[in-house]
């Protein structure tokens, strides 16, 4: 009588250890819904695409056509960095895939740089060395939806892959960048106001006690443009401006 009870209580204890294994994580991956909220560092740039002209001497219209710039010789766009806070909504569609939402405010400025030929004709005694810097002021709310595709969960760590499109409202556009009283030399270059982009990533989902953390490194491209476009030295030698963001994120659920 004594050996089948012990059988029973090692199996009870095997069956409970195994049940505290799957729920490690808080059980998140039994629940069909669930939600959390994250943390991001961004690192934007454009791709610039120069017009056929983009060289030219850039020439007042308002001023019986004066030259206000000297030939422009380069046009770049560095990184900037940034960051963001948001929330992450998931919906569990099967055991390796998930439908994902994450609604995000970003605070990211982006760059680009002029270096104009030297010695200078035209060019403001402000502009350094022939060179002058625009900075673009974005505050954007962005609306990601991807498909997470997970591996297999090994004791307390996953891989996972997710692709996806998002859209971009730019909370700061027409605020902060109000140049209608400024001189052609002075105007500053503008996001559209809205646009769409499509991302890809990759990641780990890291389970503790109670909840799960995800480092995450995604890439995001613009659909096209997001340059707004306008008579100015700055604007003008720019063809298409295609946004790229590389995003590191941590998602706590």
């Amino acid at each position: 009588m004594r050996k089948p009870l012990l059988l029973i209580l090692f199996f009870l204890l095997a069956s409970h250890t195994n049940i505290k294994a799957q729920n490690w994580g808080g059980g998140i991956d039994q629940e069909s819904f669930n939600w959390g909220f994250s943390f991001q560092y961004i690192a934007s740039e454009f791709k610039i695409i120069r017009s056929p002209n983009w060289q030219d001497v850039f020439l007042d219209y308002e001023q019986n056509n004066r030259p206000i710039t000297d030939k422009l010789n380069a046009i770049n766009s560095p990184l900037s960095t940034g960051f963001g806070i948001g929330f992450v909504v998931n919906q569990r569609l099967n055991k390796n895939l998930d439908l994902r939402s994450t609604p995000t405010l970003v605070f990211n400025d982006r760059l680009v740089d002029y270096q104009y030929e030297l010695p200078s004709l035209y060019v403001p005694n402000d502009f350094t060395d022939g060179k002058t810097r625009q900075k673009i002021a974005a505050t954007m709310v962005e609306f990601p939806l991807g498909v997470k595709l997970k591996s297999e969960r090994r004791k307390d760590f996953r891989a996972y892959l997710l692709l996806g499109a998002k859209y971009s409202i730019d909370l700061a556009s027409g605020k902060k960048t109000n140049d209608m009283d400024k001189a052609l030399i002075y105007k500053v270059l503008k996001n559209k106001k809205s646009f769409g982009s499509y991302e890809a990533g990759i990641g780990f989902d890291l389970y503790f006690e109670y909840f799960k953390m995800s480092p995450e490194l995604k890439v995001s491209h613009s659909f096209g443009d997001v340059l707004k476009h306008e008579n100015h030295p700055f604007a003008a030698p720019i063809d298409k401006a295609i946004l790229r963001n590389f995003t590191f994120s941590l998602f706590f659920e």
